[in-house]
């Protein structure tokens, strides 16, 4: 779903989360194996994609990965991303810039990406390709201190590298990755990619992974086929949503491909030319009915202009095929709520549990559940979620009075009665500190 908090950083831009199911899915598949090599677990590692057209990826905050959509877009290959996220995966397992990214483990996403811009960031938004957008405010750090050493970018590399060995995976797609970076040093620092920035190239290294990838016994060509159709999907969809009006560029109506029709379905549906939009994506679903992300698609254009009965099984549809995903369960429950029908607000009350577990941070599903309690007449469990969203927005006055509200009507010692004993322990230690 499309998101709704418009704001500006330090730099008197829009910066924005993106949140996508089937691009999220994307990155996971890509990394799952390089991180388990690593000695990571891939569970803990968060990745989080930044709404922003420059060439960037970095860590921060202990195990938090951000990779820019303008990155992600710029990428040929799967090959590329995936050797991006490797040399993350290196400065991850060394350690490095510690102690910074010490102070920062226990921090949203939003207060990183605050850091680094400069400013002070908060987060709202909801669902498919939702962008979050970030909020300006008091100075809390700068953007210097991702920059990381020659010595350290070169170990990166390396681990980078061996990890995706052990993988089975070429290092080929670094290399180029870094070839595309090259010319960037040529540049003037204010016309410089960030990457290029933060992550110093030198003739050292560029040889250096050259060696690596002459050497190497894992040759390109060895990633599942299915990894190019997930790239080339990943790539027209940001397209579609971030730039619709240029899409034919890219993807002209003459070109009758898979990956095509998808784009220019996005495309038409951000235009509001929804007739073409649904004809589009009709087709892709009768091509591929088990397609989670071409449901969820079309129940997204649905539902936006107000078609609740028809979106409602779409949603139903993509959840049952990817169940994994909290997104489509936080969009499937908002619709299920929206739809008035008492009946279904037990189900949508069961959805957001499962969501507020993984997405325990994202405003949205603690709004949902306090509405749908409150509809259920559960009002002490509304008054819980309600609490929650207001501690997780930082205003501790609302947070205290809903928990402390929450505490008089639930039953002692229960979940819902712990979370907002959680919650009053946490607003005292940092009235304490």
């Amino acid at each position: 779903m499309s998101v709704l908090v418009t704001t500006c950083d330090a730099r008197a831009e829009k910066i924005s989360f993106i949140r996508d199911a089937e691009i999220e899915r994307t990155l996971r598949v890509y990394s799952s194996r390089v991180f388990e090599v690593a000695g990571l677990d891939p569970s803990a590692i968060e990745i989080y994609i930044v709404n922003d057209n420059s060439i960037n990826a970095f860590v921060a905050g202990g195990q938090k990965l951000f990779i820019n959509s303008g990155l992600l877009m710029r990428s040929e290959n799967a090959d590329q991303v995936i050797g991006v996220i490797a040399h993350e995966a290196g400065h991850i397992a060394g350690g490095h810039l510690s102690r910074t990214h010490d102070q920062l483990a226990k921090s949203s996403a939003q207060a990183i990406i605050g850091a680094v811009l400069g400013g002070v960031a908060a987060i709202g938004g909801r669902g498919d390709l939702a962008t979050a957008l970030v909020l300006g405010g008091q100075q809390v750090g700068q953007r210097s201190f991702l920059q990381y050493s020659r010595t350290q970018e070169y170990a990166a590399d390396q681990a980078g590298m061996r990890f995706m060995d052990d993988a089975g995976i070429s290092s080929e797609g670094l290399k180029d990755f870094i070839e595309i970076l090259g010319d960037q040093e040529l540049l003037s620092t204010s016309s410089q990619a960030p990457y290029v920035r933060t992550h110093p190239l030198s003739r050292e290294r560029v040889d250096a992974i050259g060696e690596h990838v002459r050497t190497s016994p894992v040759t390109r060509g060895k990633l599942p086929p299915e990894y190019a159709e997930m790239h080339a999907r990943m790539r027209a969809k940001l397209r579609a949503y971030l730039n619709p009006g240029t899409l034919l560029r890219y993807y002209p109506l003459t070109d009758q491909s898979l990956v095509a029709r998808y784009a220019q379905a996005v495309a038409y549906y951000r235009r509001a030319d929804l007739d073409k939009a649904v004809t589009l994506i009709d087709g892709l679903i009768a091509e591929r009915p088990d397609d989670p992300f071409f449901h969820e698609l079309k129940g997204q254009m649905l539902f936006e202009h107000g078609n609740i009965p028809d979106a409602l099984p779409q949603y139903e549809k993509a959840v049952n095929l990817y169940p994994q995903s909290a997104l489509l369960k936080t969009d499937l429950a908002r619709i299920q709520i929206e739809s008035g029908d008492p009946a279904l607000l037990e189900p949508a009350i069961g959805h957001l549990r499962v969501s507020a577990v993984t997405d325990s941070d994202r405003v949205l599903v603690w709004y949902l559940l306090a509405k749908a309690y409150g509809l259920n007449g559960d009002m002490g469990m509304s008054a819980m979620a309600m609490a929650e969203r207001a501690f997780l927005k930082g205003n501790q006055k609302e947070a205290r009075y809903h928990a402390e509200k929450a505490q008089k009507m639930l039953p002692f010692g229960s979940p819902g009665w712990l979370k907002t004993e959680d919650i009053l322990s946490s607003l005292k230690k940092e009235k304490d500190d």
